[in-house]
Order: structure tokens, then C-alpha cells, then sequence
């Protein structure tokens, strides 16, 4: 457990310190990373200080939003997790030659999708997957009961790669409290899909580090309080696909908001305004 100041620092301080002993070490790091926030610039700048060499950084987006056919959301879209991973982090970086080449900063993409799976597999597999857990208890956007993600069992689950998936409507509601969209509720400008990585690239990682600390705004209003206590402490199943975090080996940090107890809110406390 994090303070909650702390939180997005202590994060950052982490991917910094994989990198830069990489770096050191003069040896190649393969990660997956969640959603780019603005916060990543914080991690550019520290990488910057330090004049940290990322040429042998590997990084993956786990995933991306698509439209009902299918279609990849591009890296011109602003909401795009590619494009914000090019300017929050990657055009940050400073100077130039310090930066990893631009082909190793990925995401999915309409061009790439066929085979992203294969170019992590092909770089020996992540050396870290961060994320975090979703509403519905997603981890990257495997989505439980999801058709994309269809398996016998859980053996069989685990070895599904990247796939074209359908937003569960708790997804779709979680990412519209987001402050990309406004805070707003606006599930209606939110894409039906995600393009994401499966169950086999998140087990293949030799080490996964989940961080949760969601709150809605600046409330202590949280989804995560529910969903991580299933994934952590619940049963191993796809119908909760984040809970594969205990089968293999894992980091799971919570912000110390996000670990309170669940419990009613008095009377006196609770009011609808």
C-alpha cells in the first residue's frame, strides 16, 4: 500500500529505475505499458536529468481503441493511446539521440495487429507488463465473457494472443469518467472496442506490476475498491481475468484510499449533492 501522494511518482520512480538499469547494464528491456497519461512526462523529464541512453527500450501499448468494424483507432486521434504515448513521453525525450528509434515505441495498429503478438514473442517476451485492473476486472482489455476471448478452460485461455475485443458496458462507463472525455458520463463518445494484447503475452512476461489507485475525479469515489479485492483475493478465472496476477509472479500496489475498507457511508456523511 501507497500513500496516495505518492502514488504516480513511486510508479514512475519504478519504470525509471527498469530503464535506466537496463541502460546501465548496456541491456535490452521489452516493456508493456497501460495507457499513456500526462504523467509519463514526468518519467521523460527524469529520463532526460539523468541522461538516461533508451536505444535498447522495447515498449508496447496493450492496447488501443477500435471502432464496431474493427478498425483501429490511428495514431493521428488524439484520444489515441499511440498518440499520446508519442507526445507525452516519446517527443520528450531529450536530446534526440538519446531516444529509443521510433519503431520501438509501439502500439496496435491496423498495420501491425496481425502480427504484434509475435513482436513481443520475438524480443523474447516483456521484461515487465505493467497495468492496472478495470471495472470489470480486466486486465489489459481482456474482457470477461468476451467472444474474442472464448476458451474451454482456463489452460486453454491463457494461451489466446492480441485480439479485437467488445467493451463490456463497465469499460465503456469507466473510461467516460476519464478526464479525456471530459468527466462527463459521455459513454457515447467512448469506441465500442479495443484492440488488446491476450492472456499468453500478460503470463509470457517474466514479472507483471499492477498499480490502482483509480479514483472518479478528484472523489473517493472508487470502482477498483470491489474489482481488485476479486482479482487479488477471489477464484483464478477468465469471468475476472486480472486474478491471473496469482498465478504467476506479480506486483499488485494499491494506493491506501483504494485499500480502505468497504463499507456503508453514515447518513451524516452521505448526501446525493
Amino acid at each position: 500500500m501507497i500513500p496516495d501522494s505518492e502514488f504516480p511518482y513511486k510508479m514512475l520512480m519504478g519504470i525509471f529505475h527498469r530503464i535506466k538499469q537496463a541502460s546501465d547494464e548496456r541491456g535490452r528491456l521489452v516493456l508493456i505499458l497501460p495507457r499513456p497519461e500526462p504523467d509519463y512526462a514526468w518519467l521523460a523529464y527524469t529520463l532526460n536529468k539523468f541522461r538516461v541512453n533508451c536505444r535498447n527500450l522495447h515498449t508496447f501499448n496493450m492496447d488501443e481503441y477500435a471502432v464496431q468494424d474493427g478498425n483501429i483507432a490511428p495514431e493521428t486521434w488524439p484520444n489515441s493511446f499511440l498518440y499520446n504515448m508519442r507526445k507525452n513521453y516519446y517527443s520528450k525525450l531529450d536530446p534526440p539521440a538519446l531516444r529509443p528509434p521510433e519503431d520501438q515505441i509501439l502500439g496496435p495498429t491496423n498495420a501491425n495487429f496481425g502480427h504484434y503478438g509475435k513482436t513481443i514473442d520475438d524480443l523474447g517476451g516483456a521484461d515487465v507488463c505493467y497495468g492496472g485492473i478495470g471495472w470489470s476486472g480486466h486486465i489489459a482489455y481482456i474482457e470477461p465473457g468476451s467472444a474474442a476471448f472464448a476458451a474451454p478452460n482456463l489452460e486453454e485461455w491463457k494461451k489466446i494472443g492480441p485480439r479485437i475485443v467488445e467493451l463490456t458496458p463497465f469499460s465503456i462507463l469507466q473510461n467516460c469518467l476519464g478526464s479525456e472525455f471530459g468527466q462527463s458520463g459521455d459513454w457515447s463518445a467512448i469506441p465500442p472496442k479495443e484492440a488488446t494484447i491476450g492472456p499468453v503475452q500478460i503470463v509470457g512476461a517474466k514479472l507483471r506490476s499492477s498499480w490502482n489507485s483509480f479514483m472518479v475525479g478528484r472523489s473517493m469515489v472508487s470502482w477498483q475498491r470491489f474489482t481488485v479485492r476479486q482479482a487479488a483475493h477471489g477464484p483464478v478465472t477468465p469471468l475476472v481475468p486480472a486474478s491471473i496476477i496469482q498465478m504467476v509472479p506479480s506486483e499488485l500496489y494499491l494506493s491506501e484510499t483504494l485499500a480502505a475498507d468497504i463499507k456503508p457511508i453514515s447518513v451524516e456523511e452521505f448526501t446525493w449533492y
